[in-house]
């Protein structure tokens, strides 16, 4: 099968957007905002917290926010000299930033950059675990979870593997079972 054509295709998933495990959109601003817009979205790997975080975004510019992304991970858990210093600078009252993998920052990094974000309107980060922040919300996934998003990517198909068993092979991180997915229907010709 072409890339291009397989269900499971970067464009495909990433128009896969996160589910709220309950209550609304409004509700958890609500609660961010009760947080005076410092929280962190706390969660295993492959458990949406990179995709809540996206989706945080829009929601934030039209309450009157500017997001500002920043983003670490175990290919790049450092930022270039320089870099922190120019985005700092750039920032405004009403930013709020959205830092996806703060947990790669050492406690004394963190310290600083925490201490740095204060004269922003906000800070949310997401992490693996709870601690450095409050948490608004701790991501998890569920078998019934993976089966819905397949389903919304094929257009209601039934998939030819079983999403129970993806989910137990891939210990319920769900960006590595829909890896798996896309290597399948790559497979197929």
């Amino acid at each position: 099968m072409r890339a291009r054509d397989n269900p499971f295709r970067t464009e495909q998933v990433l128009r896969v957007r996160y589910r709220l495990p309950s209550g609304t959109w409004e509700d958890l601003l609500d609660r961010l905002d009760a947080l005076g817009r410092r929280a962190a979205i706390v969660g295993p790997q492959g458990s949406g917290k990179t995709t809540l975080l996206e989706d945080l975004a829009p929601r934030l510019r039209a309450r009157g926010f500017t997001p500002r992304d920043l983003r670490l991970d175990t290919e790049t858990p450092r930022f270039e000299p320089g870099v922190l210093d120019r985005f700092f600078a750039a920032l405004r009252p009403h930013d709020v930033i959205l830092f996806d993998g703060a947990e790669q920052l050492g406690w004394l990094a963190w310290s600083r950059f925490e201490r740095r974000s204060r004269a922003t309107a906000g800070l949310i980060i997401t992490g693996h675990r709870p601690g450095r922040l409050p948490s608004l919300l701790e991501t998890s996934t569920t078998p019934e979870l993976l089966e819905g998003l397949i389903e919304e990517i094929l257009g209601g198909r039934a998939p030819e593997l079983q999403p129970r068993t993806l989910f137990q092979k891939h210990g319920g991180n769900l960006r590595e079972a829909l890896r798996e997915l896309y290597d399948h229907f790559a497979a197929v010709t």
